[in-house]
């Protein structure tokens, strides 16, 4: 390891005892202890590949592109771009070059055809290699119409949408204010550097992309956010945290501010759902702890079976716990919600950025810069890849008008999946305030009857009485069993029911 390597290894170790020493926490205890059991049983599937790092170079990786003559393109919490020759092959052989430096934190990259469009935290900029050496010699602004004053205003950015504009998520100056203009918004910029303000309420992004022709962000856990979660950027829509009301004025085309949330021990987003039309529910909130507690960047399976049996599902990157979830997303009366299960753990930093290479590999990286992350590894870049061999695993959860519709990856043990003491559940939501978080409230219990299994073995029909719309429904499935006898690899799953199907 180099000196450049080690003395960032030592910095973020000192920080990381830093921190848990103000908390009055063990480093150690201050996060949920991995499973080695569980890690060794997810590699029969997929498996972990690092990605050789250059020793002249420290890459903290913040943003992924894959360009059309197949190099990976990275941009880098310190400002700079890489192009990689070799990143997706195996054995690696891999080829490092710097296209561009002095950038500031790069939250997104997206090739255009001829040049590469760069989110920074100032500005969405056009770096171009005009004398064709691989060296970038222009660097243009495209859009700078955010406030910015340093440290912990983040700003991510996508790949464009079907008109070729890029969205910027806006963090908060901190937590709580928004101090500069448009904090705490979402903005979409044309390629001719037109900027439109699209939506207010975000606190703290971890990514942002395109799913289903829509844009979606990632929001972290804090205030007026119980916990992290997939939240949909609906045009006019209102994120959820109202300190960012303050830029109405400067965005005369979506009128006056939504009302006021409720606040207080009595506030329920699902409630102020129906005073508050433009209030975005979660479309897929992630239980902290038990999912994760720092969600980040997002990519999704479009390998055509590459990857395994989880095409167009959705994979999300996470920080603090140095894993990968994976999601299914649906969308009932208009509204987007959907489930969230474990996929794989025991990755070595914690990961900001995610995207799948044209071989189906799901590449992840990051850093453990910043705050304290399970993985220890200063930096990292990995390959997520399938083994080939399929895991007994609930493929999607999906809301029906008196239950859950469940499929499976395999044909399941029909003694079992009929067996009602094979399942339990609870359903759960958070407070909705200005206070940093929020515990589980309002819990239920209802009775579960699975019924309907298809002929095929794969699907069947779990009763759930009552559901309740707004909460999560935090499903156990400890006696399922494939007709081998094997045990579901991951046998848990988060719905988060904003709408009961009429139908």
């Amino acid at each position: 390891m180099n000196t450049q390597r080690t003395y960032a290894m030592l910095r973020a170790c000192l920080l990381i005892a830093l921190v848990c020493t103000v908390n009055g926490v063990n480093a150690d205890d201050s996060l949920p202890a991995p499973d080695p059991a569980l890690a060794e049983r997810e590699a029969e599937f997929y498996r972990i590949v690092d990605l050789p790092l250059p020793d002249e170079y420290f890459i903290e990786a913040g943003s992924f592109d894959v360009l059309p003559d197949g190099r990976l393109a990275i941009g880098t919490r310190r400002g700079d771009v890489f192009f990689v020759k070799g990143a997706f092959d195996n054995p690696y052989e891999t080829e490092f070059e710097q296209f561009a430096t002095g950038l500031h934190e790069v939250f997104g990259l997206a090739w255009n055809g001829k040049e590469m469009i760069a989110t920074q935290q100032c500005e969405v900029t056009r770096i171009a290699d005009l004398d064709g050496d691989g060296v970038a010699d222009r660097y243009a602004t495209i859009s700078d119409g955010w406030g910015f004053g340093g440290e912990h205003e983040f700003t991510f950015g996508s790949k464009f949408d079907g008109d070729g504009n890029t969205w910027v998520a806006c963090c908060l100056t901190g937590s709580y204010t928004s101090e500069n203009k448009f904090r705490g918004w979402a903005i979409k910029i044309a390629p001719d550097g037109t900027t439109t303000p699209m939506c207010s309420g975000i606190r703290s992004p971890g990514g942002i992309g395109m799913i289903d022709g829509e844009m979606f962000y990632v929001e972290s856990q804090g205030p007026w956010n119980g916990a992290c979660s997939l939240k949909h950027l609906r045009a006019g829509g209102f994120m959820g945290h109202p300190v960012s009301f303050t830029w109405y004025p400067e965005a005369p085309h979506l009128g006056k501010p939504p009302a006021q949330p409720t606040d207080g021990k009595d506030g329920r987003m699902h409630e102020d759902r129906k005073r508050i039309p433009e209030l975005m529910a979660p479309a897929i909130v992630f239980p902290y702890r038990k999912t994760c507690q720092s969600a980040s960047g997002f990519a999704i399976d479009e390998s055509g079976g590459k990857f395994g049996p989880f095409t167009g599902q959705l994979f999300i990157a996470e920080y603090t716990l140095s894993l990968v979830m994976r999601a299914d997303l649906e969308k009932v009366n208009g509204v987007y919600q959907g489930a969230v299960f474990p996929f794989r753990q025991g990755f070595a930093s914690g990961l900001l950025a995610a995207t799948f290479s044209p071989k189906g590999q799901l590449i992840v990286g990051g850093t453990s810069r910043g705050w304290p992350v399970r993985g220890r590894e200063p930096t990292s870049i990995e390959r997520l890849e399938w083994t080939g061999k399929t895991p007994f695993e609930v493929l999607t959860m999906r809301a029906a008008p008196d239950g859950f519709r469940l499929t499976f990856t395999e044909p399941v043990d029909p003694k079992t999946a009929l067996d009602p003491a094979s399942y339990r559940m609870e359903t759960f939501t958070h407070h909705y305030w200005r206070f940093y978080g929020s515990p589980e409230i309002d819990q239920t219990r209802p009775g579960l009857e699975p019924v309907e299994l298809s002929a095929d073995g794969k699907s069947l029909l779990l009763r759930v009485t009552p559901l309740v719309p707004g909460h999560v429904h935090e499903l156990h499935l400890p006696g399922v069993r494939a007709k081998s006898g094997e045990p579901l690899l991951h046998p848990v799953a988060y719905y988060t029911l904003n709408e009961v199907p009429s139908r």
